[in-house]
């Protein structure tokens, strides 16, 4: 299997579980922090969302990330059904790069600065799995914590929650 099949399947799961944890997002609680210094629950869910279109068809797409270049526009929905379409724009940006995606390509360095500031460079490759899978993982942990902390139902990932009950 190709490189660019293999890390379009692991995204695939990942993002499976992703859209399990989102659709539990109660848009009533947007503007929940657990803490002062946290992210609200929207800004974290938003963020959430955007990654596949932000660290893997960007990624895939082109050379850099420059942030001096690029202005962030934060997602700027005000419902659920607008955070659901957003994940879903990304995971089909995602979808399409990684399914295109050259697997020579892949192997070629990608860079993140913010002007003259190197902040890192290594393989496209290695940048989807760490920046992109990883990342998406590590805020998808931060994202259940805040489910459950508003006693909202948590979806297992790799097996059932404790939320969720075996065999029926």
């Amino acid at each position: 299997m190709e490189l660019n099949q293999q890390l379009l399947r692991q995204f695939e799961q990942e993002a499976s579980n992703t859209r399990k944890m989102l659709e539990q997002v109660p848009q009533e609680h947007f503007d929940f922090k657990p803490h002062a210094k946290s992210m609200s629950l929207k800004a974290l869910a938003a963020h959430i969302a955007e990654l596949p279109g932000m660290f893997i068809s960007q990624v895939i797409l082109s050379d850099e990330l420059d942030f001096n270049q690029q202005k962030y526009v934060p997602f700027a929905g005000i419902t659920h059904q607008a955070l659901m379409a957003y994940f879903e724009e990304n995971y089909q940006k995602a979808v399409e790069a990684l399914t295109q995606a050259d697997p020579e390509e892949l192997k070629k360095t990608w860079t993140m600065r913010k002007g003259e500031h190197v902040i890192f460079s290594m393989p496209r490759m290695v940048v989807i799995r760490s920046l992109s899978l990883h990342h998406f993982i590590h805020h998808r942990g931060q994202l259940s914590v805040y489910l459950r902390l508003l006693d909202v139902p948590v979806p297992g990932m790799y097996g059932p929650s404790a939320d969720e009950r075996i065999g029926g």
